[in-house]
């Protein structure tokens, strides 16, 4: 405790592998964005869902993740300050309150998941929520620290996919596409591994907990791993990685959502547009080396 503000600092572990500084901004804003987001919520009930939530002099408040998300919309926020619009941007720690609010009018954006998870999120909630373009990429690959293409893959090699039943239907579609297995056609992202019907290679494929993956390298000789995972463990794309999804999968392809009663306000679509700028593609570029991708 601080004894000048009576704020809390928050102390981060030392460690060897690099942090990019928007991500420590981030965490020490941490007590901030909780305090906004109740704010928000109070907001969104005085307002109602059905009105326009934000005339031209308030801000435009833009939901997020903390982390690379959060960064990158900080960035697109600067890009709209500099054509007039002022975007608020506001960090959640869970997939299911940014939605809500959103929905609610606490929010007139959000960006932070793909378009498979906000529609399910609309039917399970019976909220009415758009996607209105497309942000970044977050694709599944394949990594390795012994081979470096699909035709280096040798029969009977081991190979570690999620055990989550979304990421690991994923992970078999990415190996079908590589032409490692063969899937019932139109199966989707439900596959399992006693889905698959033709694995001329003889592969033997490995489920594990999705942040196990990383380690798994010491013993697979590939591993299927979510983008996020990747970041977290500090791999590379460039050096160990050498398959992905490509940029428009459903579920690689993170989107920017508004309230469907909103898409087409001229705010929402000034948002997109700066969002959508080649400051931002820069940036995004720059900041993650590969493990993030703009998808413009």
């Amino acid at each position: 405790m601080n004894p000048s503000d009576g704020r809390k600092r928050i102390r981060f572990p030392k460690t060897n592998r690099p942090i990019h500084k928007e991500f420590i901004m981030q965490k020490r804003t941490f007590i901030k964005s909780l305090a906004a987001v109740s704010a928000l919520g109070a907001l969104g009930l005085l307002t109602g869902c059905g009105e326009e939530k934000a005339a031209a002099d308030k801000p435009f408040r833009v939901g997020v993740t903390a982390g690379p998300h959060a960064a990158i919309v900080t960035e697109a926020a600067k890009v709209a300050q500099k054509n007039g619009l002022q975007v608020e941007v506001v960090e959640f720690t869970d997939y299911v309150t940014p939605d809500t609010a959103l929905n609610d009018g606490a929010l007139d954006a959000a960006v932070y998941q793909h378009e498979p998870f906000l529609l399910n999120f609309n039917k399970q909630k019976g909220t009415k929520l758009a996607n209105v373009g497309n942000a970044v990429v977050q694709p599944m690959g394949f990594y390795s620290n012994k081979v470096k293409s699909v035709a280096d893959i040798p029969e009977g090699a081991v190979v570690s996919v999620p055990n989550d039943p979304t990421n690991c239907g994923r992970g078999l579609l990415l190996l079908q596409a590589a032409g490692l297995i063969k899937l019932p056609e139109g199966i989707g992202s439900e596959a399992t591994l006693a889905d698959i019907v033709e694995n001329k290679r003889n592969l033997k494929i490995k489920e594990l907990e999705a942040a196990q993956l990383p380690r798994s390298l010491d013993d697979a000789l590939v591993a299927v791993i979510p983008m996020n995972y990747v970041i977290s463990a500090g791999l590379s794309p460039q050096k160990q990685g050498f398959y992905f999804e490509s940029l428009d999968a459903p579920f690689a392809l993170i989107i920017i959502a508004a309230h469907q009663d909103r898409k087409n306000d001229k705010r929402v679509q000034d948002f997109v547009k700066y969002y959508r700028s080649p400051e931002v593609k820069a940036f995004v570029e720059k900041t993650f080396n590969g493990t993030i991708k703009p998808s413009w």
